[in-house]
C-alpha cells in the first residue's frame, strides 16, 4: 500500500503523509456488524479522569471482529477489504457457506475471492486459522490465542507477525514481534500470514488537527506547570530542578520497571526482547 503525499502548499502540508486507501475495495461497512463507539473522556465510572489527554475526536462505529474463528471446518468466501477507524490493520469481511458474514483481521496479501477456513485439520494457507501443534514450523503467523478458546490477544496490529519455533511438550515456542521467545499451549488458535498494512508505521500526522481528530488532545509539559500541579513545576529559569523525571503522582517515568516481579506468566518466557535468556524473580 503506497503511501501518499502532498505538494508544500502550507507548513503543515509539507510533513503530511496518508495512506492511499488502494487496498480498500468497499467504502461503507456491514451494518449488521456495527456498534457505537462511546466516547469516555478518559473518565471512570465516577466521573474522574484516569487517563489524561483523551477527548474530542471523529465519531467512530466498532466494527465486531471475529478474533475467535470459532466456525470451523466451514468455508467462507473474502467480500472485501475494508477500512476500520479503530485499528492499523486492514479488516475483511467474510460470508459463510452458510450466509452468516464476520470481519476477521485481513493478512497481508488476502484478496477479494480467497477462501478462508478454520478448525483443525484446515491447511496451513493465507488466512487459514489452526492449531499451534498442526502449523508447520516457521511460518509467520498472527492473531494468536494466549489461552484455549478465548480468541486472539497478541500479534493484531498492522505489518506484524510472529513466527514458530518449534512444538515441543504440549507447547509452541513462538518468537514475538518483540524479539520475545514464548511458550503457549499447543492447542491455541493462530491464523497464518503477516498482518495487513505493514506501511502504516510511514504514516506522518503532520499537524496538530489530525491528532485531535483520533481523539488526542495536548498535554502540558510537567516542567511548565506550576509547583502545586506537578512535582517537576516551578523553579527559577524553568528548570527542572535537578531530580529524576516523575508522574503527577511523584512515580518514576524512566528505568523504574513496572512489571510484577512474581508474574503468573513468567514461567512461559524463554528469552527476552534483548534474547538473553528471561531470570524470572524470586
Amino acid at each position: 500500500m503506497p503511501i501518499k503525499t502532498f505538494k508544500p502548499f502550507t507548513p503543515s502540508r509539507r510533513y503530511i503523509t496518508v495512506a492511499d486507501f488502494s487496498d480498500i475495495t468497499r467504502r461503507k461497512p456491514e451494518k449488521s456488524l456495527l456498534t457505537t463507539r462511546k466516547k469516555t473522556g478518559g473518565r471512570n465510572s465516577y466521573g474522574r479522569i484516569t487517563s489524561r489527554g483523551i477527548g474530542g475526536g471523529h465519531k467512530q462505529r466498532i466494527r465486531k471482529i471475529d478474533f475467535r474463528r470459532d466456525k470451523p471446518g466451514i468455508f467462507a468466501n473474502v467480500a472485501s477489504i475494508e477500512y476500520d477507524p479503530i485499528r492499523s490493520a486492514r479488516i475483511a469481511l467474510v460470508e459463510y457457506a452458510d450466509g452468516e458474514k464476520r470481519y476477521i483481521l485481513a493478512p497481508l496479501g488476502l484478496k477479494t475471492g480467497d477462501k478462508v477456513v478454520s478448525g483443525p485439520g484446515s491447511a496451513a494457507k493465507l488466512g487459514n486459522c489452526l492449531p499451534l501443534k498442526e502449523v508447520p514450523v516457521s511460518t509467520v503467523i498472527h492473531n494468536i490465542e494466549i489461552h484455549v478458546g478465548r480468541g486472539g490477544q497478541i500479534v493484531r496490529s498492522a505489518g506484524t507477525s510472529a513466527t514458530l519455533m518449534a512444538v515441543d511438550d504440549g507447547y509452541a515456542q513462538v518468537k514475538l514481534p518483540s524479539g520475545e521467545i514464548r511458550k503457549i499451549n499447543e492447542n491455541c488458535l493462530a491464523t497464518i500470514g503477516e498482518v495487513s498494512n505493514p506501511d502504516h508505521e510511514k504514516i506522518v500526522l503532520g499537524k496538530a488537527g489530525r491528532s485531535r481528530h483520533r481523539g488526542r488532545q495536548p498535554l502540558s509539559r510537567a516542567v511548565a506547570k506550576n509547583p502545586v500541579d506537578h512535582p517537576m513545576g516551578g523553579g527559577n529559569g524553568r528548570t527542572s530542578g535537578g531530580g529524576h523525571p516523575v508522574t503527577p503522582w511523584g512515580v518514576l517515568t524512566k528505568g523504574f520497571k513496572t512489571r510484577s516481579r512474581r508474574k503468573y506468566s513468567d514461567k512461559f518466557i524463554m528469552a527476552r526482547r534483548d534474547g538473553k535468556p528471561f531470570k524470572p524473580k524470586k
